[in-house]
Order: structure tokens, then C-alpha cells, then sequence
């Protein structure tokens, strides 16, 4: 009888467990990659749990989504771009950012014509751009730096690699160093890229983890929770890298783990160090940037735009 008593408190505290857990959905910028480890590292290690949160992890069906829905509170959380943020902000959308995720920037204007040897070979050709606000933004400001003339701007969206050996388009704006890289050499094709920041673009947060004024209202508790366990994880990867790309393949058993695994060697040293909190020096020479490109049209103080995990 006591063996019996004992399973039924187990049970009777694991549906406890799941009934008072809160509820936290996070969309993801693109499809999952090891961009986004730190979040599955936490939640295959139960640190979302121990902040009592059921996370939900959500992939866009369109690049822009993700920013847009969570300004709107239709999801709580979401993996999107510092540039991006600061555009939404000056267009009125009420989102701010809540946590870096990776430090530094990784998004290039690639190319596969070995006879591009300068952005201003690019001129009068077509250019692809990944997530729209965003990188075709980001495209028109290095294109007036570095003399980029008469191009036509194309959206892709996903399809960077098809678009590229079709010549669609002769670059696209927004693959990542660290990623598309990796799959392209996967399949026999050399990548080219100018990095941006090499270019013109001053330094930025590639990836933060946003949210809209009425979840940080709402739901500040499992916002914070949800930050703390992302550091946990992001100390597990300092410490042992080999089993945090383990957890992350365990989440994600069907994608390909000899190109994740090239990227992750590529994407670490770029992650947020645990704790770390966005820089609003960055943030401010990346508005000085936007507003004297007309990337966008008002004058925005950082620290408006930045979440205090401490308030």
C-alpha cells in the first residue's frame, strides 16, 4: 500500500507541476539551427522548468513574422535582430529587447561570381534580401556606402542558395557567416561574402530575444524566468560545448549534424555571455547610422528600447 501512496503523490505533483507551469510562447527568426541552441540547451536541461515555464517554441512561416506578432502580443517572446528592433520602434510598434543572444554580427552580402570583386560590382544587378524591414533596409544603407548603384531589390526570403545558382539574383543580403556558409559548402558551393561590419555598418547585436510592452507587462515573472534559464544554458555551453550540442541534437534528431555541427564551431565564440545585457552604446551608433541612411525617420533613445531585467 505505501509504494502505492508514494506513486500517487508522484503523479499527483507531476500534474501539479504541469497545471501551474506558465505558459511562454517564443517564435523563432528562421527555422531551427544553432543559432537558437542556448534555448533548447535549457529546455532539454529542465531550466525552463524550474522557472515553472511550459515554453512553446514557434517557427515562422514568413522571416518577418516574429517581431511583428510579438509587438502585437500574439506571441510572448521572439528571436529577432537589433537593426530590426530599432525600425519597429521608429515605425511605433511597442516592442523592446529583453536579452542578447548573439553579440556580434554575422549577416553578409553573399555572393557565388568569383568576378565580384567590390560591393559597386554589384551595381544594376539584382539582390536578393532574407527578411523583409529588415534586410532589404539594411541592403539600401550599404548600398549608398559603398556605391552599389541601380540594383534591384528582390525578396527571397528562405531560398538564399536557389536563388543564388539560378542567378536570380547575383547576392542576397542577410545569410549568415557562420551558417550559410556551412551548407553551402555542404553542397559543393563556394560562399562569398562582404561582412558588413567591414563595410560601413557599424557593429550590432546579430540576434536578441525581443518582446512587446503588453506581454513585459503581463508576464515580467516568466520573461525574467525565461532569461535566467537562456544564462544557465549559456553557461553549460561555456563549460562543456560537446554536450550542450548533444542536448541540441536530442531536441532536434532530424536536422543534419555534421552542418550543425561545422556551425556551431563557427557560431559559439559569437553567443552572449551569461548575464550579459544589451549595450546601448551599440545601440545608439547603430541609430546614428539608421537615421543619417533613412533607414528610419526619428531620433530613438536607446534605453527606451532595451528591457531592465532588474525593474
Amino acid at each position: 500500500m505505501k509504494r502505492y501512496a508514494v506513486l500517487t503523490l508522484m503523479i499527483f505533483f507531476m500534474l501539479c507541476s504541469t497545471v501551474w507551469a506558465q505558459k511562454l510562447t517564443l517564435m523563432l527568426d528562421w527555422f531551427p539551427n544553432v543559432d537558437h541552441l542556448p534555448v533548447y540547451v535549457a529546455r532539454e536541461s529542465g531550466y525552463f522548468t524550474a522557472q515553472g515555464l511550459d515554453v512553446e517554441i514557434i517557427v515562422p512561416s514568413a522571416t518577418s513574422d516574429a517581431l511583428k506578432l510579438a509587438a502585437a502580443g500574439k506571441v510572448d517572446m521572439a528571436v529577432s535582430y537589433q537593426p530590426q528592433t530599432i525600425m519597429a520602434a521608429d515605425a511605433g510598434l511597442k516592442v523592446k529587447a529583453v536579452a542578447p543572444l548573439v553579440v556580434k554580427p554575422l549577416t553578409t552580402l553573399m555572393f557565388l561570381d568569383d568576378s565580384i570583386k567590390t560591393p559597386a560590382d554589384l551595381s544594376g544587378k539584382k539582390i536578393g534580401y532574407t527578411v523583409p524591414g529588415l534586410m532589404d533596409m539594411l541592403l539600401k544603407g550599404f548600398a549608398d556606402i559603398n556605391g552599389i548603384t541601380n540594383y534591384i531589390p528582390v525578396n527571397v526570403g528562405f531560398t538564399i542558395l536557389p536563388a543564388l545558382a539560378s542567378k536570380q539574383v547575383a547576392a542576397v543580403m542577410g545569410p549568415f557567416k557562420t551558417y550559410e556558409t556551412v551548407t553551402m559548402q555542404q553542397q559543393g558551393v563556394t560562399a562569398r561574402f562582404f561582412e558588413l561590419e567591414k563595410y560601413g555598418i557599424p557593429e550590432y547585436e546579430e540576434l536578441i530575444f525581443a518582446a512587446g510592452d503588453s506581454t513585459l507587462e503581463a508576464k515580467k515573472t516568466a520573461v525574467n524566468g525565461f532569461i535566467l534559464a537562456v544564462h544557465k544554458a549559456l553557461i553549460d555551453i561555456k563549460k562543456a560545448p560537446d554536450k550542450a550540442l548533444a542536448l541540441y541534437f536530442k531536441a532536434l534528431p532530424d536536422v543534419d549534424k555534421e552542418t550543425e555541427t561545422k556551425a556551431f564551431a563557427l557560431t559559439a565564440k559569437y553567443f552572449a555571455t551569461p548575464g550579459q545585457v544589451s549595450d546601448p552604446e551599440k545601440w545608439q551608433a547603430f541609430i546614428d547610422f539608421a537615421l543619417k541612411y533613412g533607414l528610419i525617420k526619428n531620433t530613438i533613445n536607446p534605453q527606451t528600447l532595451i528591457y531592465n531585467l532588474n525593474n
